[in-house]
């Protein structure tokens, strides 16, 4: 398993060698279906890892939640058809031992356990004394902290090789995705568990396959170490999201079109030729932070004429004037309108947080 974590990155640079592509049906439907899929992937050369989905948590009952254990002889024949290694995701302390008894290299724990520290901690129990690897999907929800602890406890409990698996976030009200993938988050957790492994599910990110190309070249140009897609042989027809499977063949196209970034082989050269942009760049971030230290003095000196004068703190109509002025100045100068919003919304918390502590200031 430890070689086939050493194919998420460019370790020769002379080399075609492209990260880590694990692909599968969503779902384990029949015994000719997954070997099927897992057959046609092998065909093509380009898969390093084979996944199909067991046991599905759903929302609602009544749905298809999975074939259950006998899947797992399935996989496990495919496995010693294909010679590729098998990957399944795994929800409670039963299904990790069924998974370890047939022969799964590697195991995944899914959004909607990573969002309950009761059910990672279950899983982590059963692994404790077992040499595998262990990938952790976000939580549905956006909060970080439950995605690191997840890290943790599989950690504490002697799992030394863990990655993680970026699916995307649930978000209210969006459209485009079938969830959003909020790319400033994962790129905080690369920063916080640096060398740790990260692969992008476009799949669950797109939620449908017109998008699929865009998603996974955003993942690659990001520095991922890989990408988890599902395949299907009959996608049209498949008993659990269909709508984000692609065939085995248009995966090979998908994988031929994507640019493949890698880091500059001549690190002395790379780091040269950008030293000198990178300190124009602290320059600016210098100057920036200073004029925002003198704007929230500014800001204090606001709140403590509205402390003097019983004026409330938000002023709504004045808010709307800075924003309208701030996205037209911004279009100007080639910053989109989505940036400024969040960019002055931040700016505009910590205005109002100074201009609290000024009001109530004894």
């Amino acid at each position: 398993m430890e070689q086939i974590l050493s194919k998420t990155k460019f370790s020769d640079p002379a080399s075609d060698k492209k990260p880590l592509i694990i692909s599968g049906p969503c779902s384990a439907e029949t015994e000719e279906q997954t070997l099927a899929t897992c057959l046609a992937l092998a065909k093509t050369g380009k898969v390093d890892m084979l996944r199909a989905g067991i046991w599905k948590p759903r929302t609602r009952p009544g749905s298809f939640e999975g074939i259950g254990t006998k899947g797992l002889v399935w996989l496990q024949k495919a496995k010693e058809l294909t010679g590729l290694p098998i990957t399944v995701e795994v929800a409670t302390g039963k299904q990790v031992e069924d998974a370890l008894h047939f022969g799964v290299d590697v195991l995944w724990i899914g959004a909607r356990s990573t969002v309950n520290p009761f059910s990672v901690q279950e899983i982590a129990d059963a692994l404790r004394g077992v040499d595998t690897t262990v990938l952790i999907k976000n939580p549905i929800n956006p909060d970080l902290e439950l995605w690191v602890g997840a890290v943790e406890r599989v950690q504490r409990a002697g799992i030394t090789k863990v990655g993680l698996i970026h699916r995307g976030f649930s978000s209210y009200g969006n459209t485009e995705y079938r969830n959003a993938p909020m790319w400033h988050l994962p790129i905080e957790m690369k920063r916080r568990l640096p060398g740790m492994p990260i692969i992008c599910d476009p799949s669950h990110i797109s939620g449908r396959r017109d998008i699929l190309q865009e998603v996974s070249q955003e993942a690659i140009d990001l520095d991922y170490d890989g990408l988890m897609i599902e395949t299907h042989v009959d996608p049209d027809h498949a008993w659990s999201d269909a709508k984000q499977q692609i065939t085995p063949e248009r995966l090979a196209e998908l994988l031929d079109g994507i640019q493949w970034r890698r880091e500059h082989s001549d690190k002395a050269a790379f780091n040269s030729a950008l030293d000198k942009l990178r300190g124009q760049i602290n320059q600016i971030d210098d100057e920036i932070i200073q004029l925002l230290g003198n704007r929230m003095r500014v800001a204090e000196k606001i709140g403590q004429y509205k402390k003097e004068n019983n004026i409330t703190i938000l002023q709504t109509n004045r808010w709307n004037e800075i924003l309208e002025r701030s996205v037209r100045k911004g279009e100007k100068v080639g910053l989109t309108k989505e940036f400024i919003v969040k960019y002055f919304d931040a700016v505009h918390l910590e205005s109002i947080s100074r201009q609290n502590r000024v009001m109530n200031e004894q």
